[in-house]
């Protein structure tokens, strides 16, 4: 559902890409936002909270990659740890920040699916999203933060993807866990 690929151009009469502000935008803990795509990632369902969140019209959204609202202080080896899981046939959860269309951004909790078809095939993703604590983004931010700085010791997307999904690993593997359980272990002390 999340694309590490770059955003083609916009097509005739949408908005042009928006610059982070560092404004935050919110929604609240009980709201969830939905979208669904296609296997490539194309939009085609956004439910209201999506809408009013992320700052676009439905038109603005539909047929459109969902990288549309990839934030670029997210690292892409998350990006790319989810494509690969959603290919595996796999559910992912992740922290990830979005960029609404005035330069905003917002956190969420995404659940990623792949969605089948009567015959077993994916034919596309769903994704619900729901609003971190606050202290859950201060955990990640730091991981974040190094895997960012990796990338962009690299002169091309395919190297800097390859460089933070090792350094994603190795990170996970000092500590002794997955992704999976690191992302848990924050989701449970937002619980507890």
């Amino acid at each position: 559902m999340l694309d590490t690929r770059p955003a083609p151009p916009a097509p005739r009469g949408t908005r042009a890409a928006p610059r982070p502000t560092g404004r935050e935008r919110s929604f609240s803990a009980d709201e969830l936002i939905v979208s669904k795509t296609d296997v490539r990632g194309i939009i085609t369902y956004a439910n209201d909270v999506f809408l009013r969140v992320s700052g676009y019209d439905l038109d603005e959204v539909l047929g459109q990659p969902h990288n549309m609202i990839r934030h670029p202080e997210m690292p892409r080896a998350v990006f790319k740890l989810l494509w690969d899981t959603l290919g595996a046939g796999q559910e992912l959860f992740a922290y990830i920040n979005n960029l609404a269309s005035d330069g905003g951004h917002y956190w969420v909790l995404a659940h990623v699916t792949p969605s089948q078809g009567p015959d077993g095939r994916v034919v596309g993703y769903h994704s619900n999203r729901r609003k971190p604590s606050a202290a859950a983004v201060r955990r990640v931010q730091p991981l974040y933060t190094r895997l960012l700085a990796e990338e962009r010791r690299h002169p091309s997307a395919r190297a800097a993807v390859e460089a933070s999904s090792r350094l994603l690993a190795d990170v996970l593997a000092e500590q002794q866990q997955g992704y999976d359980e690191f992302i848990w272990s924050i989701i449970n002390r937002e619980e507890s």
